[in-house]
């Protein structure tokens, strides 16, 4: 029988999971470099949808950082199937936490900081996954930001002569032929439509912005009402990945009504078990 590999990603979530880098990374926690290494893992905890890195003990102590081992606590109960990149302390396997002292030697108040996580599974090689939030990372001499690289994603920005239309209780936002049609792995097709086919005046910046490790920093767009709260997003200054993405806006679909060529978008998933936009 076939394997269909979207599924197999799916089931894989509730496995611990692992795959090697040879990119060489450097970690810097308040201007000081922590890690340098090129022997680490990309690391999935079960249920985790985006990787972490996994260093090493000795990448800590070649630059003079002790490791201190913190007590160990229980797995959480009553967590979503799906977990993003947020609250790295949700830890889904038997493991260690991981701390470093900061600070001055004598500091009587220990001066730990939680940065770590050191899985059980031998596999791992007593090596320490780290907090992404934590750190200042650069994959070779590239920065990094959202959170690590996952090898086996990649992103297809595809010119469309698709016919998108969006629109929210009844009112046309957005109409198009020359959208970007946007294919990130296993994640729904979003579609990206110039600024000069949207009615940006029906729309009203929002507060929210989120990180993608792909495409950038994402600032998002509402009605001025609660009822279409954050509808839409684009990226300002978008990624190398997601160059092409600068001047146009993507609306969820889960939250309007977007036609391409007539029929409605219902793709997505729930809203427990999904990311925010900009987020993966």
């Amino acid at each position: 029988m076939a394997l269909d590999l979207h599924d197999q990603w799916f089931r894989g979530l509730s496995e611990l999971r692992l795959t090697r880098t040879t990119k060489r990374l450097r970690a810097t926690r308040h201007g000081h470099l922590l890690v340098d290494t090129t022997d680490a893992l990309l690391v999935w905890e079960p249920r985790r949808v985006v990787p972490e890195y996994a260093v090493p003990p000795d990448a800590f102590a070649a630059n003079g950082i002790e490791l201190v081992d913190l007590p160990r606590r229980e797995l959480p109960d009553g967590l979503p199937p799906v977990l993003g990149p947020l609250h790295f302390e949700l830890h889904t396997c038997p493991g260690t936490p991981v701390a470093v002292r900061e600070g001055a030697p004598d500091d009587d108040a220990g001066g730990l900081v939680e940065v770590g996580f050191r899985p059980d599974d031998p596999d791992l090689g007593g090596r320490v996954v780290l907090d992404f939030a934590l750190f200042d990372w650069v994959e070779e001499d590239q920065p990094v930001m959202g959170h690590a690289h996952d090898p086996w994603k990649r992103i297809d920005v595809l010119r469309s002569d698709r016919h998108v239309v969006v629109s929210l209780a009844g009112t046309v936002l957005a109409e198009s032929r020359r959208a970007l049609a946007v294919y990130e792995t296993a994640l729904p097709t979003r579609w990206y439509l110039p600024v000069d086919d949207v009615r940006m005046d029906l729309l009203t910046p929002s507060q929210t912005h989120t990180v993608c490790a792909y495409k950038g920093r994402a600032s998002y767009l509402g009605t001025g009402d609660d009822v279409g709260a954050d509808i839409a997003w684009f990226y300002p200054d978008p990624l190398d990945d997601a160059v092409r993405l600068q001047d146009h806006v993507a609306f969820w679909s889960e939250r309007c009504e977007v036609l391409v060529d007539g029929e409605r978008l219902t793709g997505g998933m729930p809203d427990a078990e999904r990311p925010a936009a900009g987020s993966l």
